[in-house]
This record gives C-alpha cells, structure tokens and sequence, in this order.
C-alpha cells in the first residue's frame, strides 16, 4: 500500500492531464464560436463567392468532423 506522499504525484499529474483536456475542450468551443461567426451570409453575394463559400464550409465540416474522430479514438485508447 502506499503512502499518502508516494501517491501525491500520481494524483497530481492525473489533475494536470484532466486540466489538459479541458483546456482542449474550451479551446475548440472558442474555435467553433469564432467559425459560426465567419459563416454568417452576406446579402447580395455574387454566385462564385456563395460557391466559394459552400466549397468552404464543405471542408471545415470534413476537418470538424476528423477531429472529432480522433478526439474520440484518443479518448478510447486512454481508458
């Protein structure tokens, strides 16, 4: 068994890793909030800038999506 010393660091680094994520976390909240923001439409755009647009917003939802995959693996082969 050990003593209450010996598993002080053990459970400070826990502390700290679960720091990390979370600061991970609120980080990509902040992204997200800023992305909903530069997405807001323009009246009067012209066809190749709505084109442009969607090609935009078509490959931010494939990076959201890659990252959520891979915060999700990681997240399984930690447990």
């Amino acid at each position: 068994m050990k003593s209450v010393d010996e598993e002080l660091p053990d459970t400070v680094k826990k502390c700290l890793d679960m720091l990390d994520e979370n600061v991970d976390i609120l980080t990509n909240l902040e992204l997200a909030l800023e992305d909903e923001k530069e997405d807001e439409l323009t009246p009067n755009m012209e066809l190749h800038q709505l084109y442009d647009m969607t090609e935009d917003v078509a490959e931010s939802a494939k990076l959201k999506h890659a990252e959520s995959s891979l915060m999700r693996r990681q997240s399984e082969d930690s447990l």
